[in-house]
């Protein structure tokens, strides 16, 4: 993957990561420290919050589903507490109403599962009046598919039947696709 040219973080390189997976979170901030980010991290809204009122970064990368609560709760007091930080909300289920709802609450942009180090800074620097680009390796739409009938199935206590009904399936052709392995 090609990298970009380096864009300027800015005079304040403080960036607070929130995440409840320990492995993604260790990885993101060794590379966005390796990029010129003081990175201080977060593995729970309550952890997130307390460094959002104590410090209130310049940047922050923020999961929007936590095993304590709602990662948007963090957008919020960051927003209180530092107006001009530039949040990135990060989720592995994206969709289009949680997008505007992290966008409304103050999220600068909002990335899905797998987001690597390079996706995360584009859109931590990106200019508010550009695009940014798009991304080198996105999902197939066979597997955004996958992982949203993954998400309502888990939603929905792995029942089934539940699941075949909220999704508008047939009972059988959902049990055919939970069946098979995760598409590329």
């Amino acid at each position: 993957m090609a990298e970009t040219a380096p864009q300027e973080i800015g005079p304040d390189k403080t960036l607070l990561l929130v995440d409840d997976d320990e492995p993604f979170l260790r990885r993101l901030a060794k590379a966005m420290e390796k990029r010129g980010f003081e990175v201080e991290t977060a593995g729970s809204v309550a952890a997130g919050r307390a460094v959002a009122t104590a410090r209130p970064p310049a940047y922050a990368v923020v999961d929007l589903r936590l095993e304590d609560g709602n990662g948007l709760d963090v957008v919020e007091v960051l927003r209180e507490k530092r107006p001009d930080c530039r949040v990135v909300v990060l989720t592995g289920y994206g969709a289009i109403a949680t997008a505007v709802a992290a966008v409304k609450i103050g999220a600068t942009d909002y990335l899905s599962k797998p987001a690597d180090a390079t996706d995360v800074t584009n859109a931590l620097l990106a200019q508010p009046d550009t695009l940014p680009p798009p991304p080198e390796n996105p999902m197939s739409a066979d597997r955004v598919r996958w992982e949203h009938i993954q998400r309502v199935y888990e939603l929905c206590d792995r029942n089934v039947s539940e699941t075949a009904r909220r999704l508008s399936m047939h009972r059988r052709t959902l049990q055919r696709i939970l069946a098979k392995r995760s598409p590329k």
